[in-house]
């Protein structure tokens, strides 16, 4: 069926009713709807409201009290995902399971405020009882980060903090000199340099707003006018609804926070179009995926991601927002090359533009759009913090939003789901980033992050380049099988200062770690992304995966391009100059290396020919990147230009 003849309208209607209905988004279900006692579905929306109330206060008066507002916000949010499990759960022993993590959350938390004021002063001393429910406390977030994202993240945790205990008795490098259970404990729940370390502070007091900022979008549908405005743009193109699903995943995926959230979110709608369009179901799902992973990687928001690096890196925000817009432009960039290349290797047509019309109430949600993530920006401009800038954000939404839709204002179920969604992923993402304390707490403590590096810089002999694939392959490891924020920060911590040791700068070492964690969603074997696309589309997941890499490898090459054309990131100290060339040989590069993907049919030879020319662009010096680009140039004209011949004659 031509895409001219779909009736969008209807389709993202029905999508989204189903989306509504079934699917969801909290991480990959957090919005859906449960059929709970009544006791406790009270008591999750009870708890919600708290954790939004909680964020709204934070962000616009700032942080009342570190100790009550971090071990506080991580008694709610266990709690709040205890209950929604309990709510899911119909076995007996799982139901005892949530009570024993219920009972040691509750305990080792009153533990700690039993003993808050000595504890911020560093006065206080561990005793017995302290030292067991702390660990009580620390089994309690393994089990709650099991239930949110898992078990991979889970067991991290719990690996590295069966090491921090037993660690001396490792062998080679990975063994350390032993850590008592009270310094462990002290480190890890009874101070600010575990669990409610920096990562929880900046969580709850920076990040959670914009949580809260997605799932008023998502309230207020603008994330359905997104896609159609996608689809209105790019629908004359030959990969029509392909391309409309890489946009349109692009703008929400910067706020979901998750790729496989942005895949759950929008892969309901763009999926069966893309199949509809005549693409096979693995490239539909491999699009979708693909796409939502770059989300992550794209300013302003960059699924939060942005707000932790400048407070990991102390750079300030909006240089880090400058220095990634021009690769995350790359990536989609490649992305689309790479999509329209295999659809003229199909035979697809470029098609009419597809009749969608947009009403003045769309148009408008479409400028809500545009004005919140302009007020936010212009916010953090004039020098108010990002949790201020995004309660500005949100603020802008609901008055412009609800002034085109009042209807939504007494739609109660729309409320609940608002409620539900928001509150739980905020619960999530708290009780995620307090393993990550628990993996940064045990790694500071022992040092096997600078001994890493140590050991990699040796392997390596000092060659960056190979020091880099060595960390490359290090990074999709450990990212594999978690969302982005927990991925960067272990990443970073453990691979990040043998990048600083070989002299590459601080903002380029975390932009290379924060690319090959976001391709982890998508790298085999544990591609989440990818496999919660597989489902939609019905296709193979590990199909997918391998797909989906394919489409992406220009992602995987434009880390190595900015540590060797450093100019690439904007607003990092480089002339103009530099970065306009840096810009014009990488964006060459990553056309070759698209078009190689998917060569032309009886041009094979284009695949290694591509390839090389993209190396030296990348890899060389001025001169051979010049030569490189000329002959690139020629070779894509000539190319040109056989393909007209050729459909002049036919």
């Amino acid at each position: 069926m031509r895409l001219s003849n779909i009736n969008i309208r209807s389709v993202l209607r029905l999508e989204g009713r189903s989306r509504r209905t079934k699917s969801g988004r909290a991480w990959e279900d957090a919005v859906t709807i449960l059929k709970p006692s009544a006791v406790v579905g009270y008591a999750v929306v009870l708890l919600s409201l708290i954790v939004i109330g909680v964020v709204f206060y934070v962000s616009l008066f700032g942080v009342f009290s570190d100790s009550y507002l971090r071990v506080g916000m991580l008694l709610v949010g266990g709690l709040l995902v205890i209950l929604t499990g309990f709510g899911r759960s119909e076995q007996l022993w799982d139901r005892a399971l949530l009570g024993f993590t219920a009972t040691a959350l509750i305990l080792s938390v009153l533990q700690y405020f039993r003993a808050a004021e000595e504890i911020e002063t560093g006065l206080y001393f561990l005793n017995s009882t302290d030292i067991w429910m702390g660990l009580l406390g620390l089994i309690a977030v393994i089990e709650l980060t099991r239930r949110s994202v898992g078990l991979v993240m889970a067991l991290v945790a719990g690996i590295v903090l069966f090491y921090g205990a037993f660690g001396d008795m490792a062998p080679g490098f990975l063994r350390h000199a032993g850590i008592s259970g009270e310094e462990l404990m002290t480190v890890l729940w009874f101070s600010f340099d575990g669990v409610f370390g920096r990562p929880m502070a900046t969580v709850v007091s920076t990040i959670l707003i914009f949580i809260m900022f997605g799932a008023l979008l998502e309230l207020l549908a603008i994330d359905l006018v997104l896609v159609r405005l996608a689809l209105a743009a790019t629908g004359r193109m030959r990969s029509g609804p392909a391309a409309a699903a890489t946009v349109a995943s692009g703008l929400f995926g910067t706020i979901s926070g998750s790729a496989v959230a942005n895949v759950v979110g929008t892969g309901v709608i763009t999926i069966p179009l893309i199949k509809k369009r005549g693409f096979s179901p693995r490239f539909a799902a491999a699009v979708e995926s693909a796409a939502s992973s770059g989300g992550q990687i794209t300013p302003p928001i960059m699924g939060a991601v942005a707000f932790i690096m400048a407070d990991v890196t102390n750079v300030p925000y909006l240089t880090i927002c400058a220095a990634a817009a021009v690769p995350a432009l790359l990536y989609y960039g490649g992305l689309f090359v790479a999509i329209s290349s295999a659809a003229r290797n199909m035979g697809l047509a470029d098609e009419a533009r597809p009749k969608v019309v947009f009403n003045w109430r769309e148009l408008v949600q479409m400028l809500v759009f545009v004005i919140s993530l302009a007020g936010i920006v212009v916010t953090m401009v004039g020098g108010a913090s990002p949790a201020y800038a995004g309660f500005v954000g949100v603020a802008l939404a609901a008055v412009l939003g609800f002034a085109i839709r009042p209807d939504l204002l007494s739609d109660w179920q729309a409320w609940l789901r608002f409620v539900r969604s928001a509150g739980l992923i905020s619960a999530q993402l708290v009780v995620i980033v307090g393993a990550v304390g628990i993996v940064i707490g045990v790694l500071n403590l022992t040092g096997v992050g600078l001994r890493f590096a140590s050991l990699l810089s040796s392997l390596a002999e000092d060659q960056l380049i190979l020091s880099l694939i060595l960390m490359a392959i290090a990074c999709l490891l450990l990212g594999m099988g978690m969302p982005t924020v927990p991925a960067y920060l272990i990443i970073v911590l453990v691979m990040g200062p043998s990048l600083q040791k070989l002299g590459v700068p601080i903002v380029h070492t975390h932009m290379f770690v924060l690319y090959f964690g976001v391709l982890s969603a998508i790298t085999p074997p544990v591609a989440l992304a990818a496999f919660a696309a597989a489902p939609i589309a019905g296709a193979s997941p590990m199909g997918t995966a391998i797909e989906a890499s394919r489409l992406a490898l220009p992602g995987f090459v434009i880390p190595f391009a900015f540590i060797y054309k450093p100019a690439l990131l904007l607003g990092t100290g480089y002339p103009v100059g530099q970065s306009v060339q840096a810009i014009f040989f990488v964006m060459l590069a990553t056309i070759l290396i698209s078009r190689a993907c998917y060569p032309r049919r009886g041009k094979l030879y284009m695949v290694p020919v591509g390839l090389a020319l993209a190396a030296a662009l990348i890899f060389f010096g001025a001169l051979a990147s010049w030569i490189a680009a000329a002959a690139a140039i020629g070779l894509m004209y000539f190319d040109r230009l056989e393909l007209k011949t050729k459909n002049a004659i036919s």
